[in-house]
């Protein structure tokens, strides 16, 4: 049975992946970007929990990334609606269907990125902070 923090990230990569943007999940960037724009979603650090003892319970802001690349002429306007789509799937349910307390994406941090022989890459990590709670920290 998977953990609280798998089923959590996998809930997440699966919102993303309802995004017209080809969604991968801890790959490295492919050799070709996809027209529509490319998503990769890192698992981040858990961090320190705060604990609560009665009944024992473990509060995370875990932060996780989502590498948000485009590629092609328009580039600034594809990154623009790329990561405003983001945020959109992530407005219509902060819970992941009840999975988490609330998830919340920070803004993005682009780089404009040449590519020799090819378009430049325009790509930005998002941050996301996912609190949830679990009893134990290894399940």
């Amino acid at each position: 049975m998977p953990t609280p923090r798998e089923t959590i990230l996998t809930a997440l990569h699966a919102r993303l992946s309802a995004l017209p943007a080809t969604a991968l999940r801890g790959e490295v960037l492919p050799e070709r970007v996809p027209a529509e724009g490319l998503l990769i979603l890192r698992d981040g650090e858990p961090g320190e929990p705060e604990i609560t003892l009665s009944p024992l319970a473990y509060h995370y802001q875990h932060r996780a990334e989502i590498e948000a690349v485009v590629q092609g002429a328009d580039r600034d306007t594809a990154f623009d609606t790329l990561t405003a789509s983001i945020g959109t799937a992530l407005a219509a349910d902060r819970t992941l269907g009840g999975l988490c307390d609330w998830v919340e994406a920070e803004a993005p941090r682009p780089v404009d990125l040449p590519v020799e022989g090819a378009a430049s890459l325009k790509a930005g990590v998002i941050p996301v902070v996912l609190h949830y709670s679990t009893a134990d920290q290894l399940a």
